[in-house]
């Protein structure tokens, strides 16, 4: 048995910078040292025993000789750890004859007058799995029952029960003894300790115990009632008749003073009956628990206990009255507890309670405006979806909501303001009746609009939804409100003179100071033409003026389209009047060829770039001389993918919802019946049917076993088979450890003495332990396994070497160097879902950036995306609605996490070289962007290197 495969109790910490003495140095310092130098050498020799290194069988004297007769306290605990690791049988599995010395000072430890000696050995014997050195001590540690000091006490009662459960033989009468202890026993942590051994192997003793006292349970301490209420449910679930006896206990320890007891005896109360008034009172419980504890895991753990709550008819009735006690939950200032609870109020929403829903968050909007900015921000994000939500699930409640949400339109946050406008579109859209009032409040909120995305995005819904001549043209009286006097180069150069002028005034002193009284009394002077630069200042612009002249032209860009669509509305409407809607177009295009004009002029803080240029003259010519087809496109096509991108994302939350019920928890209770080893096994089976059938013969027959997914198809050949010592090694990787399990094969005639497997690391990959040399027969093998920590989702490699000595030679030591390992990210790397925003601030906010260049033998743009979904672990964020057609141009986002907590995101841009060939080589850029820069390095190695594999297998069949 190797060292990683012995039991291990405790973990220690070794100092990177200890040295490693010889055993000479350490003989010397047991001998000849006080009790200080003998500690630090026993110290040393616990690090060498833990991390590998060999010692001589005489050591083990020297510390009986020199440690053991010592009364300091820090060597004795020392020498129970020492005692706890050191080997104590020798190769042919007896026990040593040293432990016998060793036996007599656990004896006299057993009884020493202090208490914490006492106690800290009776935990030690916990861990004994040596029936030989137990059994003289048994009379000690009965003794050590009726001690004085409470300490004692209780680790007399966990090293009997540790005794009892594993060598029953010793102690056989030891549940009528801790009886008959906790019978007279006043300490709470040894009556604790008591009643938990009677639980787990004499459960009569204990349903005895506590029928005598079931009155005073209210009283006992918290870890007594926490097992008692872990007695309750064990007995009632394999005795359902006895619930009637204890229900009223666990209704009773809802009201203890404990958090712990409370939670635990809710979540016992819901298990032992179905009945309304049982789940309510567990429900009140956890709500009660979540507003009251600070600890905001807390919250999170009891908010998903009483989200499973909502998994059955009945318990949903009960949440569905107690939603305003819910929203209590809100006054926690965590983000993800706010999150968790708008979320089970939404789910749990109906048309009686949605009204005091409604207000309760309004009341919350308003308090988020005094929280931090960035935190504020994010809350009022959610509590807009949130009301989003309630308003497209209840059309009823939306005249109070809609007035309360387009104040978030002039919001200095952009999370909630962003919200907002993706509310409007869809309520416009789904809800008719809703249209005016909309359109109406957008209007009158669109020039206090701050930043420039909403502004362009309410404005779209404005250009897109006003269908009368009257609010075609306010919208085009807003436009020339929010954009200013045109044109807007020439008017920027008068203001930009007047105010130069203004300033040599005021230098050359030609304007006299006005003399102004204050209110004190005193004389205060002011300059004309310092009120003048303010009045004229850049706060004063018009909001879509300020946004152009910042450098923002895809606004522009923007309102060509919208302008267009007004025009296009408005022709349609006066069919019969050329004159009007030759104005209104000349009107639109004099807009857009001034932001053209102030797009080149040089003015604003950035040029216009080609591709709005390109957009806004193509426009300003559709105006000019007409296109057969703009109408259509403008107001039917336009509209049509509006629906279809509205109804892709209501089908991805449906499938969202779909895959969250079937998820199964982690603490969920297994059948065992399904663990039968069969491919074709459906849940719920009837095993009587299942095994008449199969004598029958009318069984389907199963499938032939797939090698590819047992421990033979993942084996990695390390050494050559000509080699003296071959080697090959199972890499098994666990989240946040890869255990490498090495078969190592002699092929020699000789004996292989000190065998051992020397491993390195490369990247953020540590070895944990050494592994433990061993000795090899002629033709023998064994497996020698080792554990290496991942600190993050990197590439790395793992350098390996096998060194052995010959028995019988008087030659140097022997090496067999190995073949490297490499341990790949994707073992770490799960796809990864966000919202579009969450995307795009996400990008904003990674550094690293890692540019691939696309180079493959696929053909289809499709097949492409598909193939690197795949190889990269990354989810496609880009609905199926918006990758639909063919145009020889795809873009998409990709979203992966990674189990350390890193995020990756990519966008990939392809296009067919010539599009009117099928057979096109496929051109583009793939772009990475992570936190770390680890990450975007190794997943574009991963991309390119899954390139260059593709193309040599697509070379192969040609060959």
């Amino acid at each position: 048995m190797s060292s990683s495969e012995l039991p291990c109790y405790t973990l220690l910490h070794v100092p990177n910078d200890w040295e490693l003495p010889s055993e000479a140095q350490l003989k010397e310092k047991f001998e000849k040292g006080d009790d200080k130098g003998r500690a630090d050498a026993l110290k040393k020799l616990i690090y060498m025993i833990q991390t590998g290194e060999k010692t001589s069988p005489g050591m083990l004297m020297y510390v009986i000789r020199f440690c053991l007769p010592s009364n300091d306290h820090t060597l004795k605990k020392l020498l129970l750890i020492f005692w706890e690791i050191v080997p104590k049988t020798n190769p042919q599995g007896k026990l040593l004859h040293e432990m016998i010395l060793v036996c007599d000072a656990y004896r006299k430890d057993l009884q020493h007058p202090n208490e914490f000696v006492r106690g800290s050995t009776l935990r030690f014997l916990c861990k004994l799995k040596e029936p030989e050195l137990l059994e003289p001590l048994m009379p000690a540690i009965r003794t050590c029952l009726e001690h004085r000091h409470s300490y004692v006490r209780r680790n007399a009662v966990c090293a009997i029960f540790t005794i009892f459960r594993n060598f029953e033989f010793l102690i056989p009468d030891a549940p009528e003894l801790v009886s008959n202890f906790l019978e007279g026993e006043q300490d709470a942590s040894c009556k604790r300790n008591a009643f938990m051994m009677l639980l787990h192997v004499d459960q009569t003793r204990a349903l005895d115990f506590l029928s005598g006292c079931i009155d005073q349970v209210t009283q006992f301490g918290d870890i007594l009632q926490l097992i008692i209420v872990e007695l309750i449910y064990k007995v009632c679930h394999t005795n359902p008749a006895e619930r009637s006896r204890f229900i009223r206990c666990v209704y009773n320890l809802l009201q203890s003073q404990s958090a712990a007891v409370r939670y635990e005896a809710a979540g016992t109360l819901i298990t032992l009956s179905p009945a309304p008034a049982a789940i309510k009172a567990a429900a009140s419980t956890y709500i009660e628990l979540i507003v009251k504890e600070s600890d905001n895991n807390v919250k999170l753990i009891v908010l998903d206990r009483l989200m499973e709550l909502r998994t059955n008819s009945a318990g949903e009735r009960v949440l569905q009255e107690l939603v305003m006690d819910i929203l209590r939950v809100l006054a926690s200032p965590g983000l993800e507890v706010r999150k968790k609870t708008l979320a089970l109020a939404l789910d749990l929403i109906s048309s009686r309670n949605v009204e005091d829903m409604v207000m309760f968050l309004k009341k919350e909007i308003s308090k988020s405006s005094n929280e931090s900015a960035d935190e504020g921000a994010r809350y009022r994000q959610e509590l807009v979806r949130t009301l989003h939500t309630a308003t497209i699930k209840f059309p009823d409640v939306a005249p109070q909501i809609v007035p309360v949400l387009m104040e978030f339109l002039s919001d200095d946050s952009e999370l909630a303001a962003v919200s907002v406008v993706e509310f409007v579109r869809e309520a416009v859209h789904k809800l008719p009746h809703l249209k005016p009032v909309i359109l109406q409040s957008l209007q009158e909120g669109l020039l206090s609009i701050r930043k420039p995305k909403i502004f362009m995005s309410a404005l779209w819904i404005l250009g897109s939804y006003c269908e009368t001549n009257e609010t075609i043209a306010e919208v085009r009286r807003l436009v020339k409100e929010a954009i200013g006097e045109l044109p807007i180069v020439d008017s920027e150069l008068r203001l930009i003179e007047g105010t130069e002028e203004a300033k040599d005034d005021a230098k050359a002193g030609s304007k006299p100071h006005k003399q102004l009284v204050t209110a004190d009394g005193t004389y205060a002077t002011q300059s004309a033409a310092m009120s003048t630069a303010v009045r004229t200042g850049e706060d004063n612009r018009p909001p879509l003026r300020r946004f152009l002249l910042d450098g923002e032209f895809f606004l522009g860009a923007t309102l060509s389209t919208i302008l267009s669509k007004l025009a296009e509305r408005y022709a349609k409407l006066n069919q019969g009047n050329s004159p009007r809607v030759n104005a209104f177009k000349a009107d639109v295009m004099f807009i857009l060829s001034s932001i053209v004009n102030l797009g080149k002029s040089g003015l604003s803080k950035n040029n216009i770039t080609e591709d709005d240029l390109d957009r806004m003259c193509t426009t300003i010519k559709v105006l000019a001389e007409g296109c057969p087809g703009a109408e259509e496109i403008f107001l039917d096509k336009c509209r049509e993918s509006l629906e279809i991108m509205l109804s892709n994302k209501h089908e991805v939350k449906q499938d969202e919802q779909i895959k969250k019920k079937n998820q199964v928890e982690v603490d969920k209770t297994i059948v065992f019946t399904q663990l039968s080893a069969r491919a074709d096994q459906v849940t719920g089976d009837n095993l009587f049917d299942l095994s008449l059938s199969q004598a029958l013969g009318t069984a389907q027959k199963t499938s032939k076993f797939d090698f590819s997914s047992s421990k033979l198809g993942k084996v990695i050949q390390l050494a050559g088979f000509s080699d003296p010592v071959y080697a090959e090694a199972y890499v098994n990787v666990n989240q946040y450890d890869i255990v490498l399990d090495v078969l190592i094969v002699n092929q020699t005639a000789d004996t292989l003495q000190n065998c051992s497997l020397e491993l390195s690391t490369m990247g953020d990959l540590k070895l944990v332990e050494k592994p433990t040399p061993c000795t090899l027969g002629p033709h023998d093998f064994t497996n020698i396994k080792a554990t290496i920590k991942v600190a993050s989702a990197e590439n790395g490699v793992i350098f390996s070497v096998i060194s052995y000595d010959v028995r019988g030679s008087q030659s140097d030591r022997n090496c067999v160097y190995l073949q490297d390992i490499k341990i790949d990210i994707m073992d770490y790397i799960v796809p990864g879902s966000v919202t579009d925003t969450e995307f795009r601030q996400m990008w904003n906010d990674f550094e690293w950036e890692n540019k691939v260049t696309v180079n493959t033998p696929i053909t289809d743009l499709r097949e492409f995306l598909a193939h690197i979904s795949a190889i990269t672990n990354m989810r496609c964020l880009t609905a199926d609605a918006a990758l639909a057609g063919e145009c020889g141009f795809l873009a998409a986002n990709f979203c992966a996490h990674s189990i350390f907590g890193e995020d990756a995101l990519a966008n990939v841009c392809i296009e067919k070289a010539n599009p009117l060939e099928e057979e096109s080589p496929i051109v583009g850029h793939i772009r990475i962007r992570a936190k770390s820069q680890g990450m975007a390095l190794t997943l574009g190695d991963k991309i390119n290197s899954a390139q260059r594999e593709r193309k040599r297998g697509a070379r192969a069949p040609a060959a």
